[in-house]
C-alpha cells in the first residue's frame, strides 16, 4: 500500500480517535479513579500527537533510507 499525505493523516487521526475515545470510555469500566476530561485533553492528547508525529518522521526517514539503499 502506498501512503500519501491524506492516507497518512487519516491513519494518524484514526489512531488518535481510537486512543482518546477509549480513555473516555475507560472510567466506566475500571474501578480505579477515573481520568478527567481536562486531563485527557490537556495532557494525554498533546503527548499522543507529539509522539505520533515523531514516529511518523522517523518512519519517513527510514523509508527514504531504504529507498536509497536497496
Amino acid at each position: 500500500m502506498n501512503f500519501d499525505l491524506p492516507k497518512t493523516v487519516g491513519a494518524f487521526v484514526l489512531v488518535l480517535v481510537i486512543g482518546i475515545g477509549s480513555l473516555f470510555i475507560l472510567p466506566e469500566v475500571t474501578p480505579m479513579a477515573p481520568m478527567t476530561t481536562q486531563t485527557i485533553l490537556m495532557m494525554v492528547l498533546p503527548s499522543m500527537v507529539i509522539f505520533g508525529a515523531v514516529m511518523v518522521l522517523i518512519g519517513v526517514k527510514h523509508g527514504e533510507y531504504r529507498a536509497m539503499n536497496v
